[in-house]
Formats: C-alpha cells, structure tokens, sequence
C-alpha cells in the first residue's frame, strides 16, 4: 500500500488550460482588473498556437450584485468527440473578500502530428484533396 507519485513537466504552459486558469486565479486574487487579466490569458494561448480560447469568470467581481462575464476569440468546438479531444478546459475556485468567483479557461488545442502540443488526429470537417490518379 505505498503510494508513488511521478511528475512531469508540462511541455507548453501556454497550452495548458489548468496552467492557465491558476495564472487568472492568482492574477484575480493580486487585484488585477478582470478583463485585463483574462485578455492576457487569451492572448497568450493564441500567440502559443491555440486555435481558439475561452475565458468565464462568474460571481461578484465588482460590488455587490453577482454576474458572469465571457471572453473568447477564435475558433471553438462546443460539441461533438472532437470537444472531447481538441478542447482542453479547466475550472477554479478564487476565495476573495466578497465572495467566491468561478473561473473557467477553455483552450482548442492545435492540430500537432507529433501530438506533443495536441491531438495528433485531424478535426473532422479537415478535407484533404487528393492528386487524381492516372
């Protein structure tokens, strides 16, 4: 009954949407005005080659009365397996003074041969034409 732990290094932090959605949360928690902070989580998974991203924060960001804000920008698989395989996504919990803020990071991961940095398969709407054959 011993327990044996391996830990590996996330090859693209970028591309990591549990990486990223702890980055919000401690920017949240440091002060950070919300849309700025989710602005630079999206920017910074598109210049890492994601395909698209998206970022939910809900609950009482500012004053009193709860609400939910949404940022995106690129493309996104809501459903279907190819949501399962090429959207990565990941949900925290920020404790601040006013209350508990839900944040929510989505990331559609790239199309990667290698499937290092994403799923090796092609989405399937991908076309390939082939040379007619003689």
């Amino acid at each position: 009954g011993k327990v044996q732990l391996f830990v590996e290094r996330v090859v693209a932090r970028s591309l990591s949407a549990m990486a990223q959605a702890e980055t919000l949360k401690f920017k949240l928690m440091s002060a950070m005005p919300v849309r700025r902070a989710a602005m630079g989580i999206i920017r910074n998974a598109i210049e890492a080659g994601a395909k698209g991203c998206e970022v939910l924060v809900g609950g009482k960001v500012k004053g009193q009365r709860a609400k939910a804000m949404k940022f995106r920008d690129g493309y996104m698989i809501k459903s279907g397996t190819a949501a399962k395989t090429f959207v990565d996504h990941a949900i925290r919990h920020c404790f601040m003074r006013a209350g508990c803020i839900g944040v929510q990071v989505k990331i559609m991961l790239p199309q990667d041969p290698e499937g290092i940095r994403g799923p090796s398969q092609n989405l399937p709407d991908v076309i390939t034409v082939l040379p007619p054959k003689e």
